[in-house]
């Protein structure tokens, strides 16, 4: 898609121009980002997105409880089997461009050794997780589907908690498969060795619980 954009581009007499004024609108939009970096608080969940200061509203009890449980099993798992680091809600990973606070993301060690106690920006995760909302249903499906993709994020899943569905997404040259949408079954990840569990565990205390056992 770049390099289609990028020719449309040279085909017009003043592309020089065009280029021009993009470089200038990016970096007043640099300038905004930092202003961002240094007026975001801990107590808001805020994102940077194509330059506009995302707010996010407070979220229903369903997704809350979807975050909850998965965030649980996969933290747990992480742990005890020593695979790296799972950030929940607040941690704010910087791209290219933009800037997210996924509901869910997993680190690998490799990356996640070399973080500090005191780190507030992180890199690009190994792996995303997202629970639609109302509110951010479009974004999780559009703007951040291909700024994860076009960064290497290897595996991302969308979760919907009012249809109690999960959709996995593995990316295979340079582009998101879709591997999975079901509500029933189980879900296995590519990037958490060996992690499996029930699709209803996410959605399920009782579930959650039984499965929370088996993992341990």
């Amino acid at each position: 898609m770049s390099n289609r954009l990028i020719s449309e581009i040279l085909k017009e007499p003043d592309a020089y121009f065009l280029l021009q004024e993009a470089h200038i609108a990016l970096e007043d939009e640099k300038a905004r980002r930092i202003a961002f970096y240094n007026d975001i608080t801990e107590q808001e969940k805020a994102e940077f997105i194509n330059g506009e200061i995302i707010v996010h509203s407070p979220v229903m009890k369903r997704h809350n409880s979807a975050s909850l449980l998965l965030a649980r099993l996969i933290s747990i798992y992480a742990d005890i089997h020593q695979l790296g680091f799972v950030g929940i809600e607040k941690i704010m990973i910087t791209l290219t461009r933009n800037d997210y606070e996924p509901d869910i993301c997993f680190f690998r060690k490799e990356k996640s050794n070399d973080f500090i106690e005191k780190q507030t920006l992180f890199p690009a995760p190994d792996f995303i997780i997202e629970v639609l909302s109302e509110g951010t249903k479009k974004r999780d499906r559009g703007v951040k589907f291909k700024d994860y993709q076009a960064h290497g994020i290897e595996e991302y899943w969308i979760i919907d908690p009012d249809h109690q569905t999960v959709e996995q997404y593995h990316l295979e040259d340079a582009e998101y498969e879709l591997i999975l949408k079901s509500s029933e079954g189980n879900i296995k990840s590519f990037v958490l060795t060996d992690f499996q569990i029930p699709i209803q565990s996410i959605f399920d205390e009782v579930r959650n619980i039984e499965t929370l056992k088996k993992l341990m």
